[in-house]
């Protein structure tokens, strides 16, 4: 019977990762360059060490057994954090590669950040990018991701948050809607109009605050036919005459340029809602983090974004 000492060795970490990953035991065979008979014994020599049984074998295709599973899951972990390791002793800093995983809001993720990753794989093929779009951000401690691009500064030191680029809010509507119901000279006036409305993440809802260096901040709480979780969907109400809208700047700008929307109160400011790259204190190191991040700020500077 093998011993606690050796019933898992290192080497069965990436072999057993490689046999799972392939599916069969004659394909990790040519991934591995050995032969099907080797890969049956080595595996065979894991199992009897372990004392179970960690695949079931069919005629035609392999799978995990519930420990298989388990094994697999703290492999991959492992593996992982043994990459990570490499990366922040240097021996793996020159060349960014492993799995990068990427967060960012519905709207902007789409239109912006996905672009940005297909060019960034193309600079740094060892990198592969998981790009997970959500209306909400994930908490800042959430360590399922690697770096998270979101709006405002984090609050919490246990994350990095570098500013990628500014980003104004403005009120905007187009200008049909404008003429038939007038154009608002004061925040107050807001309260008349149908205001477009966006629930999104944590940020309060039916309430816009504006400022100006006079008057200090005012607090408008405006009412609308319309309300939606998308910002593409309230752009496109607001590009159709249905009311005033409340939006970022990168995502009205071509509209604003254009004529299809015009600005309203632009005297008047609302909070800023800068672009941050936002990632763990441990990450700041990671060749592929680093050089993710940098691509961004160049990109956003580039685009005119800064």
């Amino acid at each position: 019977m093998a011993s606690s000492t050796d019933a898992i060795q290192p080497a069965d970490l990436g072999f057993f990762s490689t046999l799972a990953g392939a599916g069969s035991l004659s394909a990790a065979a040519r991934e591995l360059g050995v032969s099907t008979a080797a890969v049956s014994k080595h595996l065979a020599l894991m199992e009897a060490r372990l004392g179970m049984a960690l695949v079931n074998r069919t005629t035609r295709r392999m799978s995990l057994t519930p420990e298989g599973v388990l094994y697999l899951d703290y492999a991959r972990r492992i593996l992982g954090d043994i990459d990570e390791l490499q990366e922040q002793l240097g021996s793996a800093r020159a060349t960014p590669k492993g799995l990068l995983r990427v967060n960012a809001t519905l709207g902007f993720g789409r239109s912006h950040v996905a672009p940005l990753v297909s060019r960034f794989v193309r600079k740094h093929p060892q990198v592969n990018v998981q790009l997970q779009l959500s209306v909400s951000p994930p908490p800042l401690t959430d360590d399922a991701y690697d770096v998270c691009v979101r709006f405002g500064e984090p609050p919490d030191a246990r994350v990095v948050g570098r500013r990628l680029a500014p980003n104004r809010r403005l009120l905007c509507a187009a200008p049909a809607y404008l003429a038939q119901h007038g154009t608002p000279q004061s925040p107050a006036e807001l309260a008349q109009h149908n205001c477009i409305g966006i629930r999104q993440g944590e940020q309060a809802y039916g309430v816009w605050r504006l400022a100006d260096a006079r008057r200090g901040e005012v607090s408008v709480r405006i009412r609308g036919s319309l309300t939606t979780n998308d910002g593409g969907i309230a752009v496109n109400w607001a590009l159709e005459g249905h009311g005033i809208l409340m939006r970022a700047e990168w995502d009205i700008r071509q509209h604003l340029r254009s004529g299809r929307l015009v600005q309203v109160l632009p005297g008047f400011h609302t909070p800023d809602a800068d672009i941050y790259a936002v990632y763990p204190q441990q990450a700041r190191t990671a060749a592929r983090v680093r050089a993710f991040v940098d691509f961004l700020a160049g990109s956003f500077a580039r685009q005119g974004l800064t």
